[in-house]
């Protein structure tokens, strides 16, 4: 596995001449996901050139470490030699071939070998390119099971306030409205919705609507463990636990979503082994190529493949694919990366840096005036600034991060802090070393622009009886 020494990033601004140039090029031409086109400049965006072990280099030759590991889906780092092997082996075999009613070798081998690891019993794989694609058909495949068993009154899903599923409609409706979706509410089809991880006992209420509407959900859809997207709200594995055997207990299928928990980001392999718990229906993407390619995997228990089975394009059938579903690229990437996990200690660096990581949090960055709360499990955290903060206080931060060579995005008013699985202890000290710097800066600024706005609307003495301020 690849390993990059720590090198001290350069604190000078990263938008030189060229670097600017490319950003107007890009911003001409690239629409960005979750990205306003006409502030894109502002932000500090990197572009890339090239990537080392944890690192990612521009176009100017800056370093930059990847503190949200290219958002969640790199976990041994850039260019990894073993990884850069398989792909090319690969590439004197054949780059894709449909696996529509046809198969690839080296999708077999991965199959297999994932088979052997997720916590389902007699395991079937629906490839795909992505973990939205992955949940929407798990979606598909949870509402046809019923419907092949003759169960035409179980239609509805369960799901849990501030989850994020993905961006197709299908997952769109299984998420929460938290992150722009509710524009689109009239295309989505509803859903019983039960509180999220930030709800104290949630698995109380999310169980108690489990037993009272069963006869009509097909399945109920969970993060095991950490919601990330809505900013790193995390729950006990025991809930987790209690809510899948009241799933079982009543007949409703359980789809764990762990796009963004799996492949070794909570410390196991997948979340759900934390929790005790075998879910009807996994959802894999993000981690499963190690961040190289896209790629995700619906994992279905033996007994939903079964429901499928009949005559030939007959009612039963699945009638449902990915042109790109299964590519051979991505499968011996995925499978080799998979094989490295075990072979370089992954894991146990995993936990160890965890730990620190929560200490460092805690010792360094939870004492700043201006923190409300702290999250962190495996290497998933999330710093969340007080609300009475500007809203675009957690993105200035990151963006000043960025001048200073660490990479972090914010959700909100959360600052996400997601290294790679090969994250080294010097790295992560430097990472909240700039953090810490950037967080002290920048909140002592945002109480300056606060104060002074405050005073340019604060009345005159003989103006205040006529006008109610708001509260700051």
């Amino acid at each position: 596995m690849n390993s990059q020494k720590p090198d001290t990033p350069s604190e000078s601004s990263h938008m030189t001449p060229q670097a600017d140039q490319w950003i107007k090029r890009d911003q001409k031409h690239v629409w960005h996901g979750f990205t306003q086109t006409s502030t894109y400049a502002e932000n500090g965006p990197v572009i890339v050139e090239s990537g080392e072990g944890n690192w990612l280099i521009d176009v100017d030759g800056n370093r930059y470490l990847d503190a949200i590991s290219s958002v969640w889906l790199n976990t041994l780092g850039h260019n990894v030699p073993e990884l850069d092997t398989a792909l090319r082996n690969q590439l004197d075999r054949i780059a894709h071939s449909t696996m529509l009613g046809n198969g690839n070798r080296i999708v077999i081998e991965l199959a297999e070998a994932l088979a052997a690891v997720v916590p389902i019993e007699d395991p079937y794989l629906l490839f795909a390119s992505d973990g939205s694609a992955a949940v929407e058909q798990a979606t598909k495949i949870a509402f046809q099971y019923w419907q092949n068993l003759g169960s035409r009154e179980k239609v509805s899903f369960l799901a849990i306030s501030g989850a994020y599923h993905g961006d197709t409609i299908g997952s769109l409706s299984l998420g929460s409205d938290e992150f722009g979706s509710n524009l689109f509410e009239p295309l989505q089809f509803e859903v019983i919705r039960a509180p999220g991880y930030d709800h104290p006992d949630w698995e109380l209420t999310a169980i108690s609507l489990v037993s009272k509407h069963h006869e009509k959900i097909a399945a109920a859809v969970i993060e095991p463990l950490v919601q990330g997207a809505s900013g790193m709200h995390t729950t006990d594995p025991n809930a987790i636990k209690a809510f899948a055997d009241a799933c079982s207990k009543h007949g409703v299928l359980l789809i764990c979503d762990e796009v963004a928990t799996g492949f070794g980001r909570t410390g196991t392999l997948f979340a759900s082994e934390q929790c005790g718990i075998q879910p009807d229906l996994m959802c894999l993407g993000k981690g499963i190529t190690g961040g190289y390619l896209p790629m995700s995997a619906t994992v279905a228990a033996g007994h939903i493949h079964q429901a499928f089975l009949g005559q030939d394009l007959g009612p039963e059938m699945l009638y449902h694919g990915h042109s790109y579903g299964g590519n051979a690229l991505a499968a011996a990437v995925a499978l080799r990366h998979l094989s490295l996990i075990t072979e370089s200690n992954v894991l146990s660096n995993v936990q160890k840096q965890a730990v620190d990581l929560s200490q460092l949090l805690k010792k360094r960055i939870a004492c700043i005036p201006g923190i409300a709360q702290i999250r962190c499990l495996g290497l998933l955290a999330g710093i969340e600034l007080e609300a009475s903060l500007p809203p675009l206080t957690a993105r200035k931060v990151c963006t000043s991060a960025v001048s200073k060579g660490i990479l972090l995005r914010s959700i909100g008013p959360v600052i996400t802090i997601v290294p790679p699985l090969s994250i080294t202890s010097e790295e992560l000290k430097l990472i909240i070393s700039v953090l810490e710097e950037t967080l002290r800066e920048e909140l002592t600024l945002s109480k300056e622009r606060t104060a002074t706005w405050v005073l340019q609307i604060t009345p005159s003495p003989c103006q205040a009886s006529g006008n109610r301020l708001q509260k700051q």
